[in-house]
């Protein structure tokens, strides 16, 4: 959203959408012994995630957090049974204790960005995953933020993108808070590209944002403003709709 970049294809930003999702990192193939121990402690049965054997019982117990039961995390979001055993395999893998905290986060989002620093825009990224503000993102933080992001209505999804965006979560978009993030996204992609990005890009985007979005020209962007001026940009919803399958 922030600058209105151009739209890339589903297909290409379904393939980078996934490289950025911790549980949808290529693995390589695990032997026999080993796809048993992970379907063993990864399987979510109902009504919750229990252990079916004494291995299963061991693991569990070194896990610092047990996710909620599957049928509750199917009624909070909008994925099938099957979808959140992927993503709850996948989760695992990254994050064996249950949970990660904003340090794992960063790490695990800098190796897709190597020729960069990631750090800021990724703990921008972990404080809108974790809505409780406890310092840590469980497997329910992280399903029902991605819910939103890949299921939710237009609306569900901008509301998402506008708490992303504000910062210190008053309720409103500031310019400092807009050159935060924008800064955060230029660092993150690097200095050294192809065009090279100018120094004054940032601030540049970050007019071009209020000029689109601060409607009554007070100096702030408003949900309201920002849900309005969105569903007026023929290109922000086109953005919106190619997220419909991305899983």
């Amino acid at each position: 959203l922030p600058g209105n970049p151009p739209v890339q294809t589903k297909k290409a930003l379904k393939q980078r959408f996934l490289k950025l999702l911790p549980c949808c990192r290529p693995k390589s193939i695990p032997s026999l012994s080993e796809s048993k121990t992970m379907l063993a402690s990864a399987t979510l049965s109902s009504p919750g995630f229990l252990a079916d054997s004494v291995e299963d019982e061991f693991e569990l117990s070194t896990v610092c957090h047990r996710p909620e039961g599957l049928e509750q995390l199917q009624q909070q979001t909008k994925f099938t049974r099957k979808e959140l055993q992927v993503l709850y395999r996948g989760f695992k893998n990254e994050c064996p204790s249950g949970i990660v905290n904003e340090e794992n986060f960063k790490q695990i989002y800098s190796q897709f960005f190597p020729q960069g620093d990631s750090s800021t825009y990724a703990t921008f990224l972990f404080n809108a995953f974790d809505t409780d503000h406890d310092g840590s993102v469980s497997f329910e933080d992280f399903v029902s933020g991605l819910s939103t992001i890949l299921r939710g209505t237009i609306d569900d999804r901008l509301n998402w993108a506008f708490n992303l965006y504000d910062l210190n979560k008053d309720g409103c978009i500031t310019r400092e808070e807009m050159l935060d993030i924008m800064k955060s996204i230029y660092d993150m992609m690097g200095k050294y590209t192809y065009p090279a990005m100018r120094e004054e890009a940032p601030r540049e985007h970050v007019e071009n944002f209020f000029q689109k979005m601060d409607r009554n020209k007070d100096g702030v962007v408003t949900i309201e403003e920002f849900l309005e001026s969105c569903q007026k940009d023929e290109n922000i919803m086109r953005s919106m709709q190619l997220f419909d399958s991305v899983i």
